[in-house]
């Protein structure tokens, strides 16, 4: 299961929708959104990520994390390491070895780790009502 499935079953769940009644609301087969649950599809595109926080009724942080957990949610990741060093490449192996056995502990401090290491992004240029403006 990706986070974005997840996060969607459970708002979906927490708002007493079925599967099928998201599916028809979002004009989509009942079928795509279980494989969305269960992180047997890619990534949704944002334009069904502002969908389903439509039908779902999620505004300002609810959409804004349902839209990151769908960046987040390739079900599928391939790492070229070509160019990287002998030991991000041994790191790369080593973690795809082993992540199915990781704990969710684990998985939380290595998260911490990647969080407390990892820039922030730049603020995007966005586009309201036909002119730039700089988000915060």
């Amino acid at each position: 299961m990706t986070p974005f499935g997840a996060r969607m079953r459970a708002l979906r769940a927490a708002r007493g929708m079925t599967l099928k009644e998201l599916a028809a609301a979002l004009e989509v087969s009942a079928a795509y959104l279980s494989a969305l649950e269960h992180g047997k599809r890619g990534a949704p595109r944002a334009g069904l990520v502002h969908q389903v926080c439509d039908v779902l009724g999620l505004i300002w942080d609810e959409a804004e994390e349902l839209a990151a957990l769908a960046r987040l949610s390739h079900p599928r990741v391939v790492l070229d390491t070509a160019g990287l060093t002998p030991e991000q490449t041994a790191l790369a192996n080593r973690l795809a070895q082993s992540i199915r056995k990781l704990t969710p502990e684990t998985i939380a401090r290595l998260h911490g780790l990647l969080d407390a290491t990892t820039p922030l992004p730049k603020p995007r240029l966005r586009r309201a009502a036909g002119r730039g403006v700089r988000s915060l």
